[in-house]
């Protein structure tokens, strides 16, 4: 649809505006306002009243040594202490923190009593391995209560945590442990994912093993199925060991605001990843807002966030936003298809799940497996309990979102279409759910608070309805403090002289709509397509395939082109079978002339191949750097190892 267009915007239920604890445009610009007329007092003031301070802050806003801009400095705090000891003290000890159900369906919960327990029992555990504030700790854990209760334990001593998904490989492993210089590792003998026991304690050894992990002199693991797990003398702990007789009781370490909560390790540009290092009190203020504003958390809701603890989303919203608003969250261990694709409307009926928030390649894999398989589809399953559903990770396309709208939320809950980065901590622009009309692949307007517009090349903002740059132009608390080891790269990726250091660089392109001023991500900058002069964003081209009917998932990658210096190939995967010979051809046409329908004949895909999947890790991720060798021709020397289905990679070289 073209920008000069109004689109159809979907109203939030009246009721649920009602109810909302931000009800109403009114309420939102109020925010936004105050934001405006008093920067640093408006954050100031938030986070006096949602985070519990052991020595109140005076300074607000450092920028004397911008772009590390420094927020509460000299107040002091304990996350740990805010998701759990307040909760009690509130009256919530009894009252279930955790759900947690594992692959094979068996569920367990703990109050809040019971997890500050095991929390201070760890804690006190590491403590008397000589672990202590400021030393780095990797944790490579299966998803489920324990790997909270590591997470919670490094940050009630001060111990700075960089969680590994358990989906990366050993060589990963190895070196996220030697760019933080990492003292110990807590992992898992195994982890289950789909029925299949998958190794963790066996890759940190071969991780270790491949060298310059002299720092590590403590490795804890959790027994999670009893399989093999070689245990190496003097180093090697199982859990149940380093708790027994411990205390119960563990005062928490005080740290000051800027203290680094944890490190989280993304890739990059340039292939190395880098130690995307987060604060401790602007952090935790961005973790509790976004739950009770984006999520609109009350006290009788049952949250479930899909994302892995490996992940910025597990650390915001499984780890520490709802427990720091002392809500009742669902974990879980598996995958969405396992034992059927059924699996998570069966787990939201069977737990009254209330809030929803997952990811679009999960729901794009859920239409084409109810279109299958119909005995899978939403439908089949009570989902009245739900009255909130969110989207996280990347852009969602208007069929996506209207499936999940319709068939997920019976067209009665709002969706928050959720954009932000590992590097913000939490969500950016975001629809508030008694606030903002929605529309469909739009995140819309800005988190209250967040100063964000779209920009040129030089730094000049756009008008509405041109593309660019989406930039952040003032500081935020939650924002990232630095990259670990390498402030140069920190600078030069975030806050680039092409800008004179004055604006942080999201790294996506965007554009606003030009009667709301809602922003839509068009993708990463160097996703964006450059095709006979005409940038395109690669997900606009995406949502384009995909609104085919017969179209369940497409990624599009850019490949060198004589002709137009860019080519655009499309990688697509149909609701039926994978077309080959004649009707691949007859496809490949039909979408070509849908795409032109759809944006313009510039954007029709050079390419068009099929297959029965696309390369994604075990997180659900599209792995786009293979797809563009695959679309160049060229031999795939990347590791492979974190994907899922590496067979698929054959079938994608073409038809």
């Amino acid at each position: 649809m073209s920008q000069n267009e109004s689109v159809q915007m979907i109203q939030p239920p009246a009721e649920f505006v009602r109810k909302a604890t931000i009800s109403g445009m009114a309420a939102y610009q109020a925010l936004c306002d105050e934001a405006a007329s008093d920067y640093t007092g408006y954050w100031a003031r938030l986070a006096r009243e949602h985070v519990n301070w052991k020595q109140p802050f005076t300074q607000i806003l450092d920028e004397s040594k911008a772009p590390f801009f420094k927020w509460f400095a000299d107040g002091k705090l304990n996350v740990s202490y805010n998701c759990l000891d307040r909760n009690i003290e509130a009256g919530l000890g009894d009252k279930v923190a955790i759900i947690s159900e594992t692959d094979d369906g068996q569920v367990r919960r703990v109050t809040y009593r019971e997890l500050l327990a095991k929390v201070n029992q760890l804690a006190n555990g590491m403590r008397a391995r000589g672990i202590k504030k400021g030393d780095r700790v990797i944790i490579y854990m299966a998803m489920g209560i324990e790997g909270v209760v590591a997470m919670q334990a490094c940050a009630r001593i001060g111990a700075i945590h960089s969680v590994v998904f358990g989906g990366f490989s050993a060589q990963s492993v190895r070196d996220r442990i030697n760019d933080a210089g990492a003292v110990a590792v807590i992992t898992t003998d195994e982890q289950c994912r789909g029925g299949k026991k998958l190794p963790l304690k066996p890759a940190v050894d071969d991780g270790i093993a491949l060298g310059g992990c002299e720092s590590i002199k403590t490795v804890i693991v959790n027994k999670r199925t009893g399989g093999h797990c070689p245990m190496l003398a003097g180093r090697d702990l199982w859990w149940d060991d380093v708790i027994a007789g411990q205390s119960d009781v563990c005062e928490p370490e005080w740290v000051d605001a800027e203290h680094p909560l944890f490190l989280l390790y993304t890739s990059g540009s340039t292939g190395k990843p880098k130690g995307v290092q987060h604060s401790t009190g602007g952090y935790l203020l961005h973790a509790v807002l976004t739950m009770k504003w984006t999520f609109d958390l009350k006290p009788d809701d049952i949250f479930w966030c899909t994302a892995d603890i490996g992940w910025v989303t597990g650390h915001t919203y499984v780890t520490y936003g709802p427990l720091a608003c002392g809500g009742t969250q669902m974990v879980f261990e598996g995958v969405p298809v396992y034992p059927d694709a059924g699996r998570f409307w069966k787990m939201i009926q069977d737990h009254k799940i209330t809030i929803f928030y997952t990811a679009p390649t999960a729901i794009r894999s859920l239409i084409k497996a109810s279109d299958t398989n119909p005995a899978t589809a939403p439908s089949n399953y009570d989902l009245s309990s739900l009255r909130l559903l969110g989207t996280v990770g990347e852009p969602i396309n208007p069929a996506a979102w209207m499936w999940y709208y319709e068939s997920v939320g019976g067209s009665r809950c709002p969706i928050v279409d959720t954009f932000w980065q590992t590097e913000t901590g939490g969500h950016m622009i975001t629809p508030l759910p008694g606030v903002t009309p929605m529309v469909p692949g739009s995140c819309t307007l800005p988190f209250p608070g967040i100063q964000a517009t779209v920009v040129d090349e030089t730094g000049t903002e756009l008008d509405w309805g041109k593309g660019g740059l989406l930039v952040v132009t003032k500081p935020w608390p939650s924002m990232i403090r630095n990259i670990w080891n390498d402030a140069d790269r920190f600078k030069r990726s975030y806050y680039p002289d092409d800008f004179n250091g004055k604006y942080y660089l999201a790294g996506d392109g965007s554009v606003r709509d030009v009667h709301s001023g809602y922003f839509t991500i068009t993708g990463r900058i160097d996703d964006v397509l450059n095709v006979s002069g005409h940038r395109m964003g690669t997900m606009e081209i995406e949502s384009a395939l995909v609104s085919h009917p017969m179209v369940a998932e497409a990624a599009v990658v850019g490949r060198p082109d004589d002709l137009t210096g860019e080519a655009i190939c499309a990688f697509v995967v149909l609701k039926g079978a994978r077309p080959v010979g004649e009707a691949a051809k007859k496809m490949i046409k039909e979408l070509q002339d849908h795409v032109a329908k759809e944006i313009g004949p510039i954007a029709k895909p050079k390419d068009i191949r099929f297959g029965e999947n696309l390369p994604k890790t075990r997180s659900g991720k599209i792995m786009r750097r293979l797809l563009r060798s695959l679309a160049k021709g060229d031999t795939v020397a990347q590791d492979v190892s974190t994907l899922e289905n590496p067979a698929i990679l054959e079938q994608l070289r073409g038809n």
